[in-house]
């Protein structure tokens, strides 16, 4: 019910999703009847998200879809009702260029579904996801953390989130969704490494310089913690008990 709604305000509280996350020309999976670009005035980086829902095609294959087409990927609770999530978040990561972002939220089990499957809440769930539990009772269990791995080097996870903020743990069984504030989710936030990552291992300092002022600026900051070092080393720290 209106989950990308919901998330607004969460997301706007950490900068990262205006500065990196939602940045350029998007595809919005799932996005109808709530889609991102009703809020596109808050991402000021934002340029479009292109809504892909069932007429469009099956979202597990992305099918006409190029290769790195896309700034970023969007999809808030669609991943569940692919028939194969593996493979649908690996098309995900395929469509999204070198250096963007697939921003995802999928269904808590234990938050959403509540320990019955089929799911009673939502009859077209045909997974169920969880964070890094041990064992689940859901014979369709999903675990986050391996799903991730599946996606192999090209990967960079920036981030994995049980959103419970709003969930009140306190309610009988219960869809929470269906009140206008409480999310049962978990977000993921994932990288695409560009070619250069995948050879250097890891996302490294480039190895051009910046410009004169930056560099100005930096090697002052370098220079005012060698005098702060050397002042410790000589007079010492914390002995100073005069008067200020």
């Amino acid at each position: 019910m209106r989950e990308c709604s919901k998330s607004i305000p969460r997301r706007l509280a950490d900068s990262r999703f205006a500065t990196r996350y939602l940045v350029g020309d998007g595809v919005d999976i799932g996005g109808y009847p709530d889609p991102l670009m009703l809020y596109a005035e808050l991402f000021p980086r934002l340029t479009s998200a292109r809504i892909w829902d069932l007429s469009d095609g099956d979202a597990q294959y992305m099918e006409g879809v190029a290769d790195d087409s896309f700034d970023f990927v969007f999809s808030s609770h669609c991943l569940e009702h692919l028939r194969d999530p593996y493979e649908g978040l690996k098309n995900w990561l395929r469509v999204v260029k070198p250096g963007g972002h697939l921003v995802i939220c999928v269904p808590d089990e234990d938050l959403y579904e509540q320990g019955v499957w089929p799911s009673t809440h939502n009859r077209d769930h045909k997974h169920t996801f969880t964070f890094a539990k041990a064992s689940s009772w859901s014979p369709a269990s999903i675990n986050v953390t391996d799903l991730l791995a599946s996606l192999g080097p090209r990967a960079d996870v920036r981030k994995v989130e049980l959103i419970d903020h709003t969930y009140r743990f306190d309610l009988p069984r219960f869809d929470q969704t269906v009140a206008p504030v409480a999310e049962c989710a978990i977000e993921l936030i994932i990288r695409k490494r560009p070619e250069n990552e995948l050879e250097d291992g890891g996302r490294l300092p480039p190895k051009i310089q910046p410009t004169e002022q930056v560099r100005t600026y930096f090697n002052q900051y370098r220079r005012d913690q060698s005098a702060l070092r050397d002042v410790a080393i000589g007079e010492g720290v914390f002995n100073n008990d005069s008067d200020i």
